[in-house]
């Protein structure tokens, strides 16, 4: 007699039996059972097989991550290629050198200045030239890889085998600038200076773009900053000192000074007596600490044998000189975190405003306590958790310049301390100026260096030797630092 199938579950036999085995007695399965079993198996397993498998996820969710540019209308290649190959022809044997690349720029709609990046790229530091098939090949696969400005200069630009820039891959460009630019022109005669030059120009780019603080440029970070937009306008702008961003010649020459009054034994490297000096003793011994314990240097040499490079002396003058951008309040914040939990706690304010107190009585001048000072930042800054201050409060205040001179630069704090709170109020809400608190000092400090040395020159009779064939004193307070005007 035909057994009729149904869930085993509900046999009566078989349930009684699992009730024996849950209570620890042994039973054999009858054979009946074990035929019953076998089917219900075989039921189970077809019963999946003709389940519907729902559609792919990728079908459903459009991309939306493109780390090389998102794909525009299609772009068409050949034609780009033709215009480069016709350009190309205008060379002997089709072969393009450094000096023909700004025509291959234009050709491939790049600003003038990748003319270096297009050059070095597609193998011209070996051998003085790129052939046309080389720099075709070359340029088709970024076509084909890169969607956008970033994406490009990055491949252009990296090492191979990597997807982000590290500082030493921004020499080859620079160096192009440097050579081609007409706002540069008077370094030629002073070209010890280059790399000078460049290492500044550098250390500006990172710390502007570099976001994540890692010493590695990816696109994502060049794509939300202005470099390129500030590459674009060196063909536009023949005085440099106009792209104050990242390319001022006065700008590194105001760096450069302020590191030559420290470094005495110019090996460019300073140690903390020698950052101790910077503005007359401006700085606090416990900031200079701070500074040397690598919390702002991370990976690199400087502090291994307790002193700073000219490298690392950028980023110091930049963030002591403007307080409110993202990175220098990252940079005074990471100082003043002593034990690196995210925050700054009533403690570390308290262990930094106690040297201020000392050198204010010093100075017979009484200084405000400390509680009646912390109500005032507190207010100031206004935290969002009581307490502490995170960096996330900073960066929504618009003082941070005041909230930090506080704790670490008497000279600034007596000075903030001598103008009335509606001033104050008045810079901080002037987020529309024209000028940076560091384009001003920069301006400023220029000025100051050009007049003592027209001053220190007054008298003298200069031979004619000293002068470059455009008229640019060569002999500065920097040793032979030439000057851009």
């Amino acid at each position: 007699m035909r057994i009729k199938e149904i869930s085993l579950r509900q046999d009566p036999d078989l349930r009684k039996e699992l009730a024996l085995l849950a209570r620890g007695c042994d039973f054999v399965l009858p054979s009946r059972f074990k035929k019953r079993l076998r089917a219900f198996q075989q039921v189970q397993v077809q019963a999946k097989k003709e389940e519907t498998l729902p559609p792919s996820l990728s079908q459903t969710i459009p991309t939306f991550y493109f780390p090389r540019g998102c794909p525009k209308e299609k772009v068409n290649i050949d034609a780009v290629i033709a215009k480069i190959e016709r350009t190309f022809s205008q060379f002997p044997n089709e072969r393009a050198t450094l000096d023909d690349m700004g025509k291959v720029a234009k050709a491939c709609e790049c600003p003038l200045y990748w003319k270096g990046p297009l050059f070095y790229c597609a193998g011209g530091e070996r051998t003085g030239y790129v052939s046309v098939h080389k720099f075709v090949a070359m340029w088709r696969k970024i076509l084909q890889t890169c969607y956008d400005d970033a994406a490009k200069f990055v491949h252009l630009l990296m090492n191979p085998g990597c997807n982000y820039l590290v500082q030493e891959d921004f020499i080859p460009f620079l160096q192009d600038v440097v050579n081609s630019h007409p706002g540069l022109s008077f370094l030629k005669e002073a070209s010890e200076f280059h790399s000078r030059y460049i290492t500044t120009v550098i250390q500006r780019i990172f710390y502007t773009v570099n976001r994540s603080w890692s010493g590695k440029i990816t696109c994502n970070e060049l794509r939300k900053s202005n470099f390129l937009q500030n590459v674009a306008l060196l063909e536009e702008e023949a005085d440099i000192n106009q792209l104050t961003e990242y390319f001022s010649y006065e700008h590194f020459y105001v760096i450069y000074c302020k590191f030559w009054e420290l470094d005495t034994d110019h090996d460019l490297y300073i140690d903390r007596k020698d950052l101790a000096r910077h503005n007359d003793h401006a700085i606090s011994s416990r900031m200079i600490e701070r500074i040397f314990s690598g919390a702002v240097t991370r990976g690199r040499k400087a502090q291994k044998d307790g002193k700073i490079s000219y490298a690392d002396f950028v980023w110091f003058l930049i963030s002591e000189e403007d307080k409110k951008t993202p990175t220098s309040i990252e940079y005074w914040f990471r100082c003043m975190d002593l034990d690196g939990d995210g925050v700054l706690s009533m403690y570390e304010l308290e262990y930094f405003y106690e040297e201020q107190c000392q050198k204010l009585d010093n100075m017979a001048i009484e200084p405000l306590p400390f509680e009646d000072c912390l109500c005032q930042m507190l207010d100031l800054v206004k935290p969002q958790y009581e307490g502490k201050i995170t960096l996330h409060d900073l960066k929504r205040c618009k003082l941070t310049n005041v909230f930090f001179d506080t704790f670490f630069n008497t000279e600034k704090y007596l000075d903030r301390e001598e103008r009335d709170q509606f001033s104050m109020l008045r810079d901080g809400e002037g987020e529309s100026q024209e000028l940076s608190d560091w384009e001003k000092y920069a301006a400023e400090e220029y000025d100051i260096l050009v007049a003592e040395e027209a001053a220190r020159k007054k008298g003298e009779e200069l031979s004619p030797s000293l002068f470059n064939t455009e008229g640019v004193i060569l002999l500065t307070p920097c040793g032979s630092l030439p000057r851009s005007d």
